[in-house]
């Protein structure tokens, strides 16, 4: 494999470099080279989340813990437990407005 110049790499894979490490790096240029990525704020998918939580009990404590894990309100968390359609609810954090 060939040495890496650290210097001379585009600012996107240096920080890639510093977050991954060189051979992580390489393998995501190597598969994506050339790719706009474009990546969704929440780490987790809504419609997975909603079937995870389908039917667990609705605990105050709990829907706060999802919340807080899942990047959810604790009102869209509720309304997963409870099995409603969600599907089409923002789910998003804004303060006042819970």
């Amino acid at each position: 494999m060939r040495e890496i110049q650290y210097t001379a790499l585009h600012p996107s894979y240096r920080t890639l470099y510093d977050l991954v490490g060189e051979d992580a790096m390489i393998k995501i240029y190597q598969e994506f080279k050339g790719t706009q990525l474009q990546l969704p704020m929440r780490l987790y998918d809504r419609t997975a989340v909603a079937a995870e939580l389908n039917g667990k009990s609705v605990d105050a404590r709990m829907m706060k813990k999802y919340s807080q894990m899942y990047g959810f309100t604790p009102r869209w968390i509720k309304n997963a437990m409870l099995g409603r359609d969600v599907s089409m609810q923002s789910g998003k954090r804004n303060i006042g407005r819970e």
